[in-house]
């Protein structure tokens, strides 16, 4: 097989393995699983909540036509947090949790490490959530909001990776795969598709798209620095965390 073939084929299989990392969708095709795949799968993050936003948008078309905006909304959150597994929402509550009831580095990561969840964890979940529905019902239009906001999104984890070290054990985290020597060359591809594809939604009202890389941006930045100053680096869970941060940044820009 032909070199191009085999970066072909081994990028057709990173972008299927992101695809079942971030979802319950199964993976169609077979995969040579291998470290360095899962690590270059992160590329695929926006592609993927491109795909997950067309998802949400038409569903939520089609739910409008028999249920109320609310409901619909509804509906659709029920839909992303099967879809994905509260995939991220997990993240943010092991997060939240650490951070809130640790008061050393060691402690911190030990409890981002407990399945169970705490206190501050559940409160992060259940006012996240609300506040998701809310910025929803609010955000014209709604079916940009649904559709953007998971692929612009999913770029601030990897701007983390990009310039912060990695900091949970790494023989214990199911993250490391995607966290070890992310490439700054494909930070920069992954970061110049959603731009590019934030453009073409956007066209018509340009000035979402500078809100939307002003969230993930400000969200990678003051998320990031904390990660710093309260771990060091991050962890896969905070990634997860950043991910939900951004989505509310800019549902919030698209409510005024």
């Amino acid at each position: 097989m032909s070199t191009n073939a085999t970066t072909t084929s081994r990028e057709w299989q990173a972008f299927w393995l992101a695809i079942g990392f971030l979802t319950r969708m199964p993976m169609l095709i077979q995969i040579d699983y291998s470290q360095r795949l899962m690590n270059q799968s992160s590329l695929y993050f926006p592609l993927v909540g491109l795909l997950l936003g067309t998802c949400y948008a038409g569903t939520y078309t089609l739910l409008t036509l028999a249920f109320s905006p609310l409901i619909s909304i509804l509906l659709v959150v029920i839909l992303h947090l099967w879809l994905t597994g509260a995939f991220h929402e997990d993240g943010l509550a092991d997060s939240v949790d650490a951070l809130g009831g640790g008061y050393t580095i060691e402690k911190r990561l030990e409890i981002m490490k407990d399945s169970r969840i705490g206190t501050y964890g559940t409160v992060a979940l259940v006012t996240t959530l609300a506040l998701k529905v809310a910025l929803l019902t609010e955000a014209r239009p709604v079916w940009l909001a649904l559709l953007a906001a998971p692929m612009v999104s999913r770029l601030t984890p990897l701007l983390i990776m990009g310039y912060l070290p990695y900091v949970t054990d790494p023989d214990k985290s199911k993250s490391k795969p995607v966290a070890d020597g992310f490439s700054r060359t494909r930070l920069a591809i992954a970061a110049a598709f959603t731009i590019v594809a934030s453009l073409v939604l956007t066209q018509y009202q340009p000035w979402i798209l500078v809100w939307g890389l002003c969230a993930t941006l400000g969200v990678a930045l003051a998320w990031g620095s904390y990660l710093r100053s309260q771990l060091g680096g991050y962890t896969g869970d905070s990634l997860g965390a950043s991910v939900v941060f951004s989505e509310l940044v800019l549902l919030l820009g698209l409510t005024i």
